[in-house]
């Protein structure tokens, strides 16, 4: 039986994770299942799958779980101190999916403790990428994508030689705007903007999805995922998300990884590498689609994606300093404190401040999280809503 832990159990990419586990559950032995306020969900989780450990990130909720998993044998913990130590635990296979810049530290500790780390945190390559791969080749960690855009790239470029790579297609559905205005781009709410047309993610996800910041995350996850650099790597607009990315060869061939818009298949991609398994996704009926569609991506109303080549022609401290005010500016949307497009302008002008700092290597956490800090109260500043 392989041992595997899941990190971000409650959220989308962790219940289906959860669900393919499910599927082949005496495969696996599961050690720990993490989350945040969902307690509930996660005690299910972890009775479902027999887990050995249930951790949530909120100490003051340690009780309430202790509570919902009494009569089991399942160990307890909460707080960040010990949901570190629950992903410091030796495991075959780890599942980092919490959100948001928080998993980072998460990602490094399951690197230092699981032959295969599945990464379908953004923030941990956009952030740390060098650190998080210096650290998993030191410990002999094996990192696979879970974004379906770097999971359809990885399989495009297996058995490949990698310099014959001309060019890299990040497909994106184009969102709930892909033909609105700016005017009409200005006045959306964030109920709006968390409408996503084709994916079932959360309300966070699905806003940098509106506004094309979670692309602009994964052009920067693809440069340190694969070592390209930014002038091969593009956006096309593809509205029904069959095309998940494609690859570019010097010979005019492209490769494209198809499928539909199924988070299972990138993750059971990951859970099963180097095989390949039933993960219960759809099969595609060619019969039924009537066309596949392309257009550039509109960098004058998604200004994001021009932000994310600037911070990989900066480097170091750049990218950690481009998401912390990509979410202290989603915050203060969220709150209705600033409109939709706002906060692409923040963004970008936090990432020209980045001058401020004499060292920008991001070599350290404790450099990356300094970082993270001064962005986030330059939003603030710049906003005028210190808190």
């Amino acid at each position: 039986m392989r041992r595997v832990s899941i990190f971000g159990a409650t959220g989308s990419i962790g219940q289906n994770t959860v669900r393919l586990i499910e599927q082949d559950k005496d495969a696996f032995d599961v050690v720990a299942v993490s989350g945040g306020k969902n307690i509930k969900k996660l005690a299910d989780i972890a009775k479902s799958l027999d887990a050995k450990v249930a951790v949530t990130s909120e100490d003051n909720l340690r009780d309430d779980l202790k509570s919902l998993l009494k009569g089991t044998n399942i160990s307890v913990y909460a707080g960040r101190s010990e949901l570190i130590d629950a992903a410091s635990q030796t495991v075959d296979w780890a599942m980092s999916a919490v959100v948001g810049f928080a998993g980072l530290e998460i990602s490094l500790a399951l690197a230092q403790n699981s032959k295969t780390l599945a990464l379908a945190n953004k923030e941990s390559l956009v952030c740390g990428g060098a650190l998080l791969k210096n650290t998993c080749h030191q410990h002999g960690c094996t990192l696979l994508p879970v974004d379906s855009e770097h999971s359809a790239i990885f399989q495009a470029l297996n058995g490949e030689d990698i310099k014959s790579v001309e060019r890299i297609l990040l497909t994106a559905s184009g969102g709930p705007f892909l033909n609105a205005s700016r005017d009409e781009m200005a006045r959306v709410t964030p109920d709006q903007a968390a409408d996503h047309p084709n994916w079932s993610m959360g309300k966070r996800i699905s806003i940098d999805s509106a506004s094309m910041f979670n692309k602009a995350m994964e052009i920067i996850e693809t440069k340190e995922l694969f070592d390209f650099s930014s002038d091969l790597i593009e956006v096309v607009v593809h509205p029904q998300s069959i095309i998940h990315s494609m690859v570019g060869f010097n010979d005019g061939a492209i490769m494209a990884q198809m499928g539909p818009p199924d988070m299972c298949g990138a993750i059971g991609y990951a859970l099963y590498w180097p095989k390949r398994q039933n993960a219960g996704v759809e099969r595609l009926d060619f019969s039924q689609l009537s066309q596949l569609d392309f257009q550039p991506a509109d960098t004058t109303r998604f200004p994001a994606i021009s932000i994310a080549h600037e911070v990989m022609a900066k480097g170091g401290l750049a990218g950690a300093v481009f998401n912390a005010a990509k979410e202290q500016s989603l915050d203060l949307f969220l709150e209705g404190k600033i409109g939709f497009l706002q906060m692409a302008d923040l963004v970008a002008k936090t990432v020209k401040s980045l001058s401020s700092f004499d060292d920008q290597s991001a070599d350290k956490m404790d450099k990356i999280i300094k970082a993270d800090t001064w962005a986030r109260e330059h939003v603030k500043e710049l906003t005028g809503y210190q808190k």
